[in-house]
């Protein structure tokens, strides 16, 4: 009986493919690389982009306070915004400038540890912090935010805002689905083709 369990394979939990060699977590970096980077900074440029030339484009045609009627109820109306969403901290924009930047400054530092764990990382934070930096553009140079997009019940939005609320809805996605996107570490023995 006892020579039997000597001949048992042994199996260890969290283990390279071949379920014998021990992964450390030096062979599981999981930092931003060159494409990471690339693609999140690609999408953080569209966004503020975007966000900074549909509010150029409302305040330029649009007189404060008018509106134009798209279809059914969905509104553009120019509208300004000193506060954070749906007006809160209106009265207390430094406060928010330095809350965003910080909150921003965290992004970045988490995305440089954490960019490769998951495909749509760089693409959702990159929305998250481009209309955040849009907005935190918006706020140190004119003091508030321009909101268009208007549905009437709802409180206007804009641009940033949509890619904010976009950007955490697939980031929550990626923090509550399966690991299964990790990198496999490369080093370690590797079995022959034919098994």
């Amino acid at each position: 009986m006892s020579e039997q369990v000597r001949q048992l394979p042994e199996v260890r939990v969290g283990s390279s493919p071949d379920a014998l060699t021990p992964i450390s977590m030096a062979e599981r970096w999981l930092g931003a690389g060159l494409w990471q980077w690339l693609s999140f900074a690609l999408v953080v440029v569209c966004a503020f982009g975007a966000d900074q030339l549909t509010k150029w484009l409302v305040s330029s045609r649009l007189a404060l306070g008018s509106s134009v009627s798209i279809a059914g109820s969905l509104k553009i109306s120019h509208v300004q915004n000193s506060g954070i969403a749906f007006g809160f901290f209106s009265q207390a924009t430094s406060l928010v400038i330095v809350l965003t930047a910080a909150v921003v400054l965290w992004m970045v530092f988490f995305f440089a540890h954490s960019g490769a764990r998951h495909p749509l990382l760089p693409v959702a934070l990159g929305l998250i912090v481009g209309g955040s930096v849009s907005n935190l553009f918006d706020r140190v140079v004119h003091g508030y935010v321009t909101d268009f997009v208007d549905f009437g019940f709802w409180p206007s939005f804009n641009l940033a805002d949509s890619f904010i609320v976009l950007g955490v809805a697939v980031l929550i996605f990626f923090l509550i689905a399966p690991d299964r996107y990790l990198p496999r570490s490369t080093s370690g023995p590797r079995q022959p083709s034919g098994r």
